[in-house]
């Protein structure tokens, strides 16, 4: 394993990192399973943004005797007051869900303190005045985390975060179709230039601009949706001319500037093998340039609006599971007029469906990645029969 260090904070983190999400609401077994498997391959980094108790608690039990060697990121402000999945700018709130999670881990600290979701610059100013910022500070202070960080899609908000000092790292949605301008030629050597230089038209230039602001004053990121959900994995849902293969998408993340590590989002050990086999491949086998020099030539070489899956979106008053419903209609999607038994079967089990959509807005307001949410719910109506 190779280790980076993580901006200013004196902290070295694995290249690559673990997303626990995709063990949330799994057995203790399954998360021992990829905790141990990844920690047993020098990974020292994971995040756990996931506020439940049951995973929290589980997440403890997999690290009992090996607390040490890990780097937790642990969130400020996700939260689940309602049994789904919600953000709280409340003071009072995240105190007790912070916690919590510290019970439930059975540790008396945090390695990055994530101040959470701050894709807009209202959430900020919410997470200052309601002394949420604050307590982070005196969080670091107290030695109850160690660096304050920020989790955030948004590459405005982050760089305010940065200029205004008041974090020490971020977690930041980095992969080639997430950087880079719709249909936008460009050649390899600009998309192999660390730096992203000005003449490289085609990525978008605040993200460009974050990256560098970001090495330039010592803030260490950590990557999430390096591979978009597994749609840049498929040539179908790609925006470029063929599929990446996971270690394509590693290593163009890890060539961002400030970059230390790619949290990869594993459910079972060989999850876990496939991401850490990226450290034993040649370059030609790491290389991404010739992949993303080639946008689709079918008029959907766009990636805006497209889902991720990360339910950002949630609450939904209808209790809809935006994420799941997006899932499984992209999968059906491929060929409608085919669409396996088990796939409607998976989609009629849920506990509310497309036809349930209240049509209110308020997840079209809150995804990060312009979402047309109302559209897609219909779609799954129409799709699955309800």
């Amino acid at each position: 394993m190779h280790y980076r260090n993580v901006g200013q904070t004196g902290l070295s983190a694995s290249v690559i990192g673990i997303g626990l999400e995709r063990v949330d609401t799994k057995p203790l077994e399954k998360v021992e399973e990829v905790i141990h498997c990844a920690l047993d391959h020098g990974v020292n980094i994971m995040d756990m943004f996931m506020p439940g108790q049951e995973i929290r608690g589980n997440i403890g039990k997999a690290l009992t005797g090996r607390r040490d060697k890990v780097l937790l990121q642990g969130a400020i402000g996700s939260v689940d007051l309602n049994l789904q999945y919600d953000i709280s700018r409340d003071l009072d709130i995240c105190k007790r869900y912070f916690e919590e999670m510290l019970r439930c881990l059975k540790t008396d600290y945090i390695d990055f303190g994530m101040l959470f979701y701050l894709d807009t610059h209202e959430a900020i100013d919410e997470m200052i005045h309601n002394g949420v910022v604050e307590y982070a500070r005196q969080l670091k202070r107290e030695g109850k985390i160690r660096a304050i960080g920020a989790s955030l899609h948004n590459p405005e908000t982050g760089l305010r975060l940065v200029n205004e000092n008041m974090v020490d790292m971020m977690m930041f949605s980095i992969n080639p179709a997430f950087d880079m301008m719709t249909g936008a030629a460009i050649s390899p050597e600009e998309l192999l230039d660390d730096q992203f230089a000005d003449r490289a038209v085609s990525v978008d230039p605040r993200r460009a601009e974050l990256y560098r602001l970001c090495q330039n004053r010592g803030v260490g990121i950590t990557v999430m949706k390096s591979l978009a959900a597994g749609k840049l994995l498929s040539a179908d849902h790609s925006p470029f001319s063929q599929a990446m293969t996971p270690a394509q998408c590693i290593h163009y993340a890890l060539n961002r500037p400030a970059v230390a590590s790619v949290l990869v989002g594993c459910e079972s050990r060989g999850q876990v093998e496939e991401a850490v086999r990226y450290l034993d491949l040649s370059d030609e086998e790491r290389d991404y340039s010739q992949v993303i020099n080639r946008f689709r030539d079918d008029g959907k070489s766009g990636f805006a609006g497209s889902c991720v899956y990360c339910n950002h979106c949630l609450p939904c008053p209808a209790e809809i599971d935006v994420a799941a419903v997006n899932k499984l209609l992209d999968i059906a999607s491929l060929d409608k007029n085919n669409i396996p038994a088990a796939l409607v079967s998976q989609y009629q089990s849920l506990k509310s469906h497309g036809s349930d959509c209240l049509e209110c807005g308020s997840c079209e307001e809150r995804c990060p990645f312009s979402v047309e949410v109302i559209e897609k719910m219909a779609g799954a109506a129409a799709l699955f029969g309800r």
